[in-house]
């Protein structure tokens, strides 16, 4: 999303109007620079939005399709509302100043490195939110800058739970919460386990997770790679076809905070799914909003920064964890 810039009126006559432009730019390109590297929307089913806060729902599937025979009636399909979600977008600000000295001194470096903390401050937060979010998503809440958000899925469970309730009582409780440590035999069940979810009617829905997702830490970088990374099994003598091979994108995000439970938790995403159903969902409701003006109490320009966003789980079945005490076991010790 653009940056919004606004300053005050008389700004570009006063001292500081040669300042204004320059500034902006830095801040507009490096916002821009930093959104192509985020892990948010690659995670995250983004939603721009108009309101207060977004309901996020589902309904649950149809029926069959039925053989009627020659002239037949049309069956009729139930259908209902699903677990639904509300994602109320939270208010960020923070500022800077650029003083009449910085100006008069002609210390551009300065005032560049001012403006750049800025907007690394700003991205900074929203990752580490997203990432301290996800990492939340083993309990019903998390913490961030002092303040509890909400960190359950629809269903009123977890995001990653072992008994994720079905609305309609006609499938039995799922889990997406796993305890296996990463290996290839981990990675193969828990891809299956995914494939297997079902609906709240029971239908198996063909998730087919593509995104791996893990921490910065280096023995679990190095398990990862090595279990996609070669078209031959490197654990078999006569080398047999690993087909894993080219079938993951992989995330390696320093931001994914601590996860309770987990010293080395990895996580499974169906990007396509996830996107489609809004599970894990992104709120965008104001963009990073500038204003730039003098206080006369000091004759610092100072610039002010504001937007509104937030996170929310909706849909459990795109994501699943593993890594996690406690969680289900999928291969056997």
């Amino acid at each position: 999303m653009s940056v919004i810039f606004s300053k005050s009126s008389g700004l570009n006559d006063s001292f500081f109007g040669k300042s204004q432009e320059p500034i902006r730019m830095l801040l507009e390109k490096d916002v821009e620079a930093f959104e192509q590297m985020s892990a948010i929307p690659k995670l995250f089913k983004k939603v721009s939005s108009r309101n207060f806060a977004e309901k996020i729902t589902s309904r649950t599937s149809m029926g069959n399709f039925s053989p009627v025979g020659e002239g037949g009636t049309y069956p009729k399909a139930e259908i209902q509302e699903g677990y639904s979600k509300v994602v109320e977008p939270d208010t960020w600000k923070n500022q800077f100043s650029i003083t009449k000295e910085m100006v008069e001194d002609n210390k551009l470096l300065e005032i560049t490195q001012q403006a750049l903390g800025f907007t690394d401050s700003y991205n900074r937060t929203r990752e580490l939110f997203a990432g301290t979010m996800l990492a939340g998503g083993v309990g019903l809440t998390t913490t961030f800058a002092d303040k509890q958000y909400d960190t359950s899925c629809a269903d009123g469970k977890p995001l990653f739970a072992k008994d994720h309730p079905s609305i309609t009582e006609n499938t039995d409780a799922q889990s997406n919460l796993y305890a296996d440590a990463f290996s290839v035999d981990a990675l193969a069940a828990a891809e299956t386990a995914m494939q297997n979810y079902k609906d709240d009617n029971g239908f198996v829905l063909g998730i087919a997770p593509d995104t791996i997702v893990i921490p910065n830490e280096y023995t679990l970088k190095r398990d990862v790679f090595a279990a996609i990374g070669a078209d031959k099994d490197p654990a078999t003598a006569n080398n047999g076809f690993n087909y894993q091979y080219g079938r993951w994108n992989v995330i390696v995000w320093p931001y994914l905070g601590a996860v309770a439970g987990a010293t080395k938790p990895w996580i499974l995403l169906d990007s396509h799914y996830n996107n489609s159903r809004a599970g894990l969902v992104w709120v965008d409701r104001i963009p990073l909003s500038v204003h730039s003006w003098v206080d006369e109490n000091n004759d610092n320009n100072v610039w002010n920064g504001r937007a509104r966003f937030s996170a929310g789980f909706n849909n459990w079945r795109a994501v699943c964890i593993g890594g996690v005490t406690g969680g289900t076991q999928l291969v056997s010790a």
